[in-house]
Order: structure tokens, then sequence, then C-alpha cells
């Protein structure tokens, strides 16, 4: 029996309408049902940056950051699984989707927010010069830096502000491991990096370095993900609310810096 016209359009629409149904569906999927789907909550880290993340003498991934990934993930009833790559490529890992989030200490600023989401901030901390041990010169203003080789991560924010120092002599490294080397062997004169890395490195390492003068201002460091995802967003905000009112992150928090970071370290 030939299709009629009136059959016809009537497929036609029917065609129509599931396909807008479709494109509805897919234009409402969140990041959080995938995460759920899969079971884990994929983590981007560098692995080489104590106390954060790195890998103990057993060579397993361990650190603040670390143990603050698997406790949001067990808040969102999934499992941490860790990638590791160097910082100067982690950001752009994210935008193409390899993982689904960053705690790595990503400072949340304004012009990263173009590009990703960010929780709510976790991490308060400022940017700290580190020295060599026996260092006795004055360096602590930008005036001090004029000319002298600084040691920062690339692509770092420590980047950024290091350029911002008129005449300073700025090397960028792969990481923090690679400039303390240079720095403690008298290649560069002065590295940029979180001022909660410092107590870590004279405790923990055999390194000749030492803090020196705090440099620009506060940060507020939060985690990062791709944008249009409304679900995940809010609950992974409402895990990090979660470890923070159970007490988990304060725990986390003592056992790597004897401190609560998410708050402004006490006034000397």
């Amino acid at each position: 029996m030939p299709v009629t016209r009136s059959t016809s359009l009537t497929a036609r629409l029917a065609a129509l309408m599931a396909g807008l149904v479709m494109g509805a569906a897919a234009q409402a999927a969140d990041l959080l049902d995938d995460v759920r789907e899969r079971g884990t909550l994929r983590v981007a880290v560098e692995g080489t940056y104590p106390p954060f993340n790195f890998k103990d003498a057993q060579g397993r991934l361990t650190g603040f950051d670390v143990e603050i990934a698997e406790a949001l993930a067990a808040k969102l009833g999934v499992k941490a699984a860790f990638s590791t790559t160097e910082w100067s490529a982690i950001l752009a890992g994210l935008q193409a989707g390899r993982y689904d989030v960053i705690v790595n200490q990503v400072a949340a600023t304004d012009e990263r927010r173009k590009t990703f989401d960010f929780t709510r901030p976790y991490v308060v901390s400022s940017a700290q010069l580190i020295v060599r041990a026996n260092e006795t010169r004055r360096l602590s203003t930008p005036e001090d830096l004029r000319g002298k080789r600084i040691g920062v991560g690339q692509g770092s924010n420590y980047a950024t502000l290091a350029r911002g120092i008129a005449g300073a002599d700025v090397r960028v490294y792969p990481g923090a491991p690679e400039y303390l080397q240079d720095l403690a062997a008298g290649r560069i004169d002065v590295a940029l990096n979180d001022s909660l890395l410092i107590p870590y490195l004279a405790e923990k390492t055999r390194l000749p370095v030492k803090a020196g003068a705090p440099l620009g201002p506060v940060e507020r460091n939060a985690i990062p993900f791709r944008k249009g995802n409304p679900k995940f967003a809010e609950a992974l905000d409402k895990a990090l609310a979660d470890i923070q009112a159970d007490g988990s992150f304060g725990k986390i928090s003592m056992k790597w810096f004897g401190r609560d970071v998410s708050q402004p370290p006490a006034a000397p």
C-alpha cells in the first residue's frame, strides 16, 4: 500500500520530535553523571610537588592533595583515579577532557575562570621566595630582585608574578624539583613558590634552602573542572563542605601542615 502524504508527514514529525528529545538529553548530560556511571573521579596532580602530591619511598602517590581528592571522591560515592603530569601541561589536559579535576593548588584567577569553573576556595596561601641556606644578600622586594635569576614553574601563577618584576631574569622549569636543584647548586639566585611548601622543604629534604620573603598577594586555591557541568559543580562544592564539617579536612591539613590551611595563617 502506498504511503499517504499524511502518514509521511506524521513519520517526519515523529523523527523530528525524537531528535529534539535526544538533543535535549545530550544537552542535559553532566560530568556528575559520567563520574558516577564509571565509578571514578579522574584526578590530575603533578606527583612531584611535596607535601601536596608526591611519591613516597615505596613509590606510592601521597600528600595533602591526594588525601583531599580521595576524601572528596568518597563523598561523591566513587573512587579517586589519579593521573600525574607536569604542571606545564596540566591545565591543557583538563581542557582536553583527559581528567575531571585538578587537585594541585590551582589559584582561581580571573584569567583561568574564563576557561574553567572552580569549586569554592579551600586553601589560602601566598607566594614566597626560596633562597639558599647560606644566602646573606637582601632579597625581599622587587627592587632587590632586579637582575636576579628567579626560578619558577612553567605556566604557574608564580611565573606570571615573577615576569612582572622589572629587570628580573626569569628562568622557567617543568616543576619545583628542577628549579630547587638549580637553586641549591647556585645556578639561580632565588625560586618562587607556595609559602606552604617551605616548612616541608626545611623539615623533610636535605636541600640547602630556606624560606625567603613573602611576595605578592594572598591567593585562594580551588579545584578547576570543565565549564557547563552545574550538577557536578554543586556536588563537588557539597563534598568539600562536608569534609570540612565532619573534620576530615582538618585532620588532613593538620597532618601535612600543622594547621588549617583553609584559613589565613595567624599573624606573628
